[in-house]
């Protein structure tokens, strides 16, 4: 079984319109480029920010990944909670990069259609400066 980690109270759905956030997100886990990429359409858009389009289709995405999971052993990601309304599935993430640095808050919020993410957007808090 695929590593997917979550918090106590929350286990999430492997169908329904979650599906494909949930198989993305245990592809992450277990860095399983093929599977991953399966969750998105051929025409993925990954926003950086709400309106901020980071960049836009699978073969970008495929290198972009390919090498954070080549990169970073320690990649893991937790699942603290989702929402789900219609099409549209919001996941509050804690990403490890490195066991040495401390988990990395976000929410992704992924839209889904024909089984398939069509548009993710990933929204950081903002981080106070020294």
């Amino acid at each position: 079984m695929a590593d997917l980690t979550v918090t106590p109270h929350y286990i999430p759905k492997t169908t329904g319109i979650e599906a494909p956030a949930t198989l993305q997100l245990q592809a992450y886990n277990n860095r399983d480029i093929d599977t991953f990429l399966k969750a998105y359409t051929n025409d993925v858009k990954v926003y950086r920010q709400p309106g901020v389009l980071s960049y836009q289709g699978i073969a970008e995405m495929r290198t972009r990944y390919s090498h954070k999971f080549a990169e970073t052993p320690d990649l893991h990601c937790e699942l603290v909670n989702r929402i789900v309304s219609g099409n549209v599935v919001i996941d509050h993430e804690r990403v490890l990069t490195a066991k040495d640095k401390p988990r990395t808050e976000a929410i992704a919020v992924y839209r889904i259609r024909e089984d398939k993410i069509y548009e993710v957007t990933f929204i950081y808090p903002d981080v106070a400066t020294t």
